[in-house]
């Protein structure tokens, strides 16, 4: 069963950086495109910043801000997130793009205090 566990997140003042990790098991990792998504409160869950073998797309909100990247050794996936605004406040979750429904996590809470 393929599962993954978000970690690092965090309350922060704007203009703060934080570092959000993610453990996923199974070889579903290393052979697809991962992404970070990130799901504010009433709002839809929305796609962060994806990547496959180096390759990277940010979404228009986080660009020159985020950088994803991901050790394919370790199943890990990681987003190093500077200059943090308030509207980043979010529960944030890994999983593969398309998103599988069966291993959404539990994802981490970023709070972005003005």
């Amino acid at each position: 069963q393929v599962q993954v566990v978000e970690s690092g997140g965090g309350l922060v003042q704007a203009g703060g950086s934080l570092r959000l990790s993610c453990a996923a098991s199974g070889s579903i990792f290393r052979t697809n495109l991962m992404a970070w998504y990130r799901q504010a409160p009433g709002k839809q869950r929305d796609l962060v910043a994806r990547i496959r073998s180096g390759a990277a797309y940010y979404a228009d909100s986080v660009k020159g801000r985020f950088t994803i990247s991901r050790d394919n050794a370790k199943n890990m996936l990681y987003l190093q997130m500077n200059s943090l605004k308030p509207e980043d406040t979010s529960v944030y979750y890994c999983n593969t793009v398309p998103p599988l429904n069966n291993i959404w996590g539990q994802g981490t809470q970023v709070t972005v205090s003005s």
